[in-house]
């Protein structure tokens, strides 16, 4: 398949868990925002110089491949793994009067072993985010307690005690964070730690109905 079929292949698959369209990249933190999505998910690609509808507008300058290598290598904290493949390709009669080659660049992120992947914004301040769908969504504490979970060895045990025990009794249908708490009357980070643990082992999950995370009894 050459580089044309290949990429027009890409885009008519839309926005997805992996995949995310930039029509131009005018901030670097902004677009740390998908990198840190990505790399804390499934991993994926962006498409910079493709609008959400799929024209074709192309990366017009050597700032924005340079805001690029900044949203993954200053913006991302750990930096995050990010390989730039360039393609120069001719769009499609529909795209408009212009028939030149537009310059698309397919930016493609792996999952992290490191995570959480965090992204700056302009203030400074360190978020980690998490791919739903087509959405990057700010990760919970829940998520961030999984993620130190997740480096423990694999033989941990998991201990049925008694916080946990009557955390579960608690858990009637689909709860957010703060009314697990309250149902649960143990302090937030014990009902953090104890959320996280369970999710690790497949006995409780986490939802995202927008615009909050849920959590219930498997």
């Amino acid at each position: 398949m050459d580089d044309q079929h290949y990429l027009l292949s890409l885009i008519r698959e839309g926005e997805h868990q992996q995949q995310d369209f930039k029509y131009r990249v005018a901030d670097a933190c902004k677009l740390a925002k998908s990198v840190s999505a990505f790399a804390n998910t499934d991993g994926g690609r962006l498409l910079i110089g493709v609008r959400d509808d799929g024209f074709l507008s192309g990366v017009r300058s050597e700032e924005e491949i340079y805001m690029m290598h900044q949203a993954a290598y200053k913006y991302c904290t750990p930096e995050a793994s990010i390989k730039f493949d360039t393609y120069h390709v001719a769009p499609p009669p529909t795209d408009g009067k212009g028939r030149g080659l537009r310059t698309i660049v397919v930016a493609t992120v792996p999952p992290s072993a490191k995570r959480p992947v965090c992204a700056k914004d302009e203030t400074g301040r360190s978020r980690a985010y998490i791919r739903i769908h087509d959405e990057n969504i700010v990760a919970s504490p829940v998520h961030l307690a999984l993620w130190r979970e997740s480096q423990k060895a694999l033989g941990t045990m998991l201990t049925y005690d008694d916080d946990m025990r009557h955390l579960l009794s608690v858990m009637q249908g689909q709860l957010t964070l703060n009314q697990v708490v309250r149902l649960a009357k143990l302090p937030r980070h014990k009902v953090i730690t104890l959320l996280a643990r369970l999710i690790r082992f497949g006995t409780v999950r986490c939802d995202y109905v927008n615009p909050q995370f849920l959590f219930s009894v498997s």
